[in-house]
């Protein structure tokens, strides 16, 4: 029989799975949804732009939410919720209401990614050693599985309202299981993050490090949601591959990010996170350099690819830097670094959208290496070798 601790792992961390595997299955069918509802470059970067206002939103409530009803609780319900909205999603007859469904969409992913951190943090606790890391990578994995399956469904011409009901039954009975091993309890007694040392030169000085290092983190989820937003529309419209094709991109980002996260720990135990995230974010700039001079689908996924390859530890280094300040209350890092992530994935879409119609979606991409060139600039906030 299973211990508490280890069924309590294998919840939290299908969970993870499962909220990264939800949203996953819409971004191949945007284009479907976009030529459905007839909308610009514009308008469909307005309607995604509300997936991040909702997290942004929800994001505030998360923690309230949480000290209320527990993780335990709400992990399961945001997932179970988050798969029922797919439906309102694939079945938005009217550009408001595929908004509407994305904003929802962004708010219950936010619940439930703050609800699984909290859990993963108390399973973690009780085994006495990193195990996050191994979580974060599985959403990657769910990301991959949840694109691999909307690539398919596209390809095979399913209707989204029919292809994202199925996945929503598989989730929904998935995440009512997991909720069964959950730990039961208040999720109050987390432990506060010790800080430690870290150069800088009085509240200037701080303040400097604090934006750096949310900048950094905005950057690199950036790259990943525009890349997830227009990855599909670009191959498929501005490149001409099939349906199949164009879901590549973003299987390719994740697949590599994936990699990348397991990886992750042992880099940058070795190097440290400011060399991991040089060496990730010169990696994104020379690719997406070069796909976007000899645009070709395979240059273009590729590029993709090693984009999610180097931003993996990036938010994690950034979080872990900013916790360390000293200074700062616990949490205060932390919730600075989210919020810019926040901020700046709202900010992503219209821009990107709104450039495209002006020019094209080959010269709005080029935000991406514009945004690996911060990093690298910037990731000299990050923390240095620690061991």
């Amino acid at each position: 029989m299973l211990e508490p601790r280890r069924k309590a792992r294998i919840a939290v961390s299908a969970l993870f799975l499962l909220n990264g595997a939800a949203f996953a299955n819409i971004v191949p069918r945007f284009p479907d949804i976009k030529a459905a509802l007839d909308l610009s470059n514009g308008e469909f970067g307005i309607a995604v732009a509300a997936y991040p206002l909702g997290a942004l939103v929800a994001g505030t409530l998360g923690g309230a939410v949480i000290r209320r009803w527990t993780s335990a609780r709400i992990g399961p319900l945001a997932v179970l919720l988050l798969s029922l909205n797919l439906v309102l999603i694939g079945a938005a007859p009217v550009w408001w209401l595929f908004a509407v469904g994305l904003f929802i969409a962004g708010a219950l992913d936010s619940i439930a990614d703050i609800a699984n951190n909290a859990h993963g943090l108390r399973v973690e606790r009780l085994y006495g050693t990193s195990i996050l890391n191994s979580m974060h990578a599985l959403w990657s994995v769910g990301a991959v599985i949840g694109g691999v399956m909307g690539a398919v469904a596209a390809g095979a011409r399913i209707p989204p309202v029919w292809h994202f009901a199925s996945a929503a039954v598989v989730f929904i009975v998935l995440a009512l299981l997991a909720g069964r091993w959950m730990l039961a309890g208040s999720d109050l007694a987390d432990a506060t993050i010790p800080a430690v040392p870290h150069e800088h030169r009085g509240r200037f000085g701080l303040a400097r490090l604090l934006v750096a290092l949310g900048l950094v983190a905005a950057a690199a989820n950036m790259l990943e949601d525009v890349t997830s937003t227009w990855s599909a529309v670009y191959l498929r419209d501005s490149l001409g591959t099939g349906a199949v094709v164009a879901g590549f991109g973003f299987i390719a980002l994740q697949g590599a990010q994936t990699v990348g996260r397991f990886a992750g720990d042992s880099l940058v135990t070795r190097f440290g996170d400011r060399a991991v995230a040089r060496v990730g974010a010169s990696l994104g700039l020379i690719g997406m350099s070069v796909a976007l001079l000899f645009p070709t689908a395979v240059t273009t996924i590729v590029a993709f690819g090693l984009v999610g390859a180097g931003i993996g530890t990036l938010i994690p280094g950034a979080i872990r830097t900013a916790e360390a300040l000293p200074g700062l209350a616990p949490g205060t890092g932390l919730t600075w670094v989210t919020t810019t992530i926040r901020i700046g994935l709202f900010l992503s879409p219209p821009l990107v959208g709104f450039v495209a119609d002006i020019a094209s979606l080959r010269v709005a991409l080029i935000l991406m290496p514009v945004l690996a060139l911060v990093i690298l600039v910037l990731s000299r906030a990050l923390g240095r070798r620690t061991a």
